[in-house]
Formats: C-alpha cells, sequence, structure tokens
C-alpha cells in the first residue's frame, strides 16, 4: 500500500483537485463584468438550471449526435482493414500497417483539419465537382458532413489499432469451423468473429466517441462559425465572456453524460457477452 502513495498523492493532485475545483466553481454566482465568480460569493444551482435553455441543447445535441455518427461510420471502416491486417497480412506487412497507423496519430491536428479543408471546403479541389452535382458546400449537411470527416481522420486509424489486438486474441477456428459446418463466410464473421470480437468494437466505439465529444478545433474551423460543439462553448464561457460558472456547469454536465454513456454500453457489451 506503501508504494501507492506517490502514485495516489499525484493523481488526487493534478486530477481530482483540479475536477474538484470545477465543481465548486458551477456551484458558484457569477457578476457579470467580473473574471470567475467572486471569493466566497453564494452557492446557486442557476447554471445549471439555464442549461435546460432550448440553446444549450441544440450544442449538446449536435455534439453527440456528429460524434455518434463519426464513431459508426469509423468503427464500419476499421473492422474489415483490422481482420486484413490480423489476419491475412504477413509479419512484416503488419508491422509497416501498424507503424503507418501509428505514425498517423503523430500527425499535427491543423495539417489534418486544413487538409481536408483544401480538399472538401468551398474553395477546395472538390468544390467544382459539388457545384456540378447541385451540392449546397455552405448549407448545414454539407458542414455536418465535412465535421464528420475531420472526426474519422482520427477515430478511423485509433479504432483499427484497438480491434487489431481483439482479433488477434480470437481463435481463426472458430471461424473455420462455423464456415467448414456450412456457414457462408459473411455468416461466419456475423455469428462468430463480431460477437467474440465485441468487447474491442465497443473499446473503439468509446474511445472514438471520446475523441468526438471532446473535439475542439474541428467544429471550430470546419464548422466556419455555423457549428459548434461543447467544447467550443465551453472555451467560450472561459475565455470571451469570463464566466467561469457556466463554463464549468457544462464541463460538469458534459463528464456526466459521457460516464453515463460509458456505463450504458459496459452494462450492454456485458450482457452480448454472456448471450
Amino acid at each position: 500500500m506503501l508504494l501507492l502513495l506517490p502514485a495516489a498523492a499525484v493523481f488526487v493532485l493534478f486530477l481530482v483537485l483540479p475536477l474538484l475545483t470545477v465543481v465548486e466553481e458551477s456551484f458558484r454566482t457569477f457578476t457579470p463584468g467580473r473574471i470567475g465568480a467572486v471569493a466566497g460569493a453564494p452557492l446557486t444551482t442557476e447554471n445549471y438550471t439555464e442549461l435546460f435553455v432550448p440553446v444549450y441543447g441544440r450544442y449538446f445535441l449536435q455534439t453527440y449526435v456528429l460524434a455518434f455518427i463519426a464513431s459508426v461510420i469509423a468503427i464500419i471502416i476499421a473492422f474489415p482493414i483490422a481482420y486484413y491486417i490480423a489476419r491475412n497480412a504477413s509479419a512484416g506487412i503488419r508491422k509497416i500497417w501498424i507503424s503507418a497507423l501509428v505514425g498517423l496519430m503523430f500527425l499535427s491536428s491543423l495539417v489534418r483539419i486544413y487538409a481536408i479543408q483544401l480538399t472538401f471546403g468551398s474553395v477546395g479541389i472538390l468544390a467544382p465537382i459539388m457545384a456540378f452535382f447541385g451540392v449546397n458546400m455552405n448549407g448545414g449537411p454539407y458542414i455536418n458532413f465535412v465535421i464528420i470527416i475531420g472526426l474519422l481522420h482520427y477515430e478511423i486509424p485509433m479504432s483499427i489499432l484497438i480491434v487489431i489486438g481483439a482479433i488477434l486474441n480470437l481463435n481463426p477456428r472458430l471461424t473455420e469451423a462455423a464456415q467448414s459446418l456450412g456457414a457462408s463466410a459473411l455468416a461466419s464473421h456475423l455469428t462468430v468473429t463480431i460477437p467474440l470480437c465485441i468487447k474491442g468494437l465497443v473499446s473503439a466505439f468509446l474511445v472514438s466517441m471520446t475523441l468526438g465529444v471532446s473535439a475542439f478545433a474541428i467544429p471550430w474551423i470546419l464548422g466556419r462559425g455555423r457549428v459548434l460543439f461543447i467544447s467550443n462553448l465551453i472555451y467560450s464561457r472561459f475565455s470571451e465572456v469570463a464566466n467561469y460558472s457556466s463554463g464549468a456547469a457544462i464541463s460538469i454536465v458534459m463528464i456526466v453524460l459521457s460516464l453515463l454513456m460509458i456505463f450504458i454500453l459496459s452494462r450492454l457489451t456485458t450482457l452480448l457477452d454472456r448471450t
């Protein structure tokens, strides 16, 4: 137990204490014109009740919906690629794939975002093609599409790396046995491979959702000020209007919603694993 004390002290100092400070700030009354709440300001729940205003709901809705769509697409794309790397690629090719995927994670986020903007933006190289097909590149649906593309840049490589581990731990003879008993390749993967990899898939989904929900620069740049995520709203509260209390309350609600999502998915995964 004594060996745990240094690690526990670091955990409390750098994680628990800042979070408790945010919780305490979220219940303080904010006086307009000041930077943050006054020391010893009266406690209030107004910072939380004001979040029931529809305009705040729009921020939460578009954040979680776009992050969810991007996460599902990332899993759908990542799984067959991960399966190919884990099962069909030679050891050398597998190392090259994994090195390339890890290398992608080191690529600057701004480089990724502006590369997408130069490709899919209103003056990007695909703009003439979009104009030919009558796509409104300034419309909300197209902006949401570009943001999802931006999220996929992060989520697909990360999902592939996570799912590869799950597939490598799966006994390939189980799938081969299903096919030898008459199941088609598709049926054997749907009934054997995917159910046995469900924990890896859920882990990849949760990591993708975390990257999506906490995204800041992607909606900030690619959203053109018309689509903003919760992270952008928190930044605005802290940096632009100095309403630390409101920003802290939004942060706490975001944390609670994320923990609730993790709990529900964990329970579902346990139920699926038992069946």
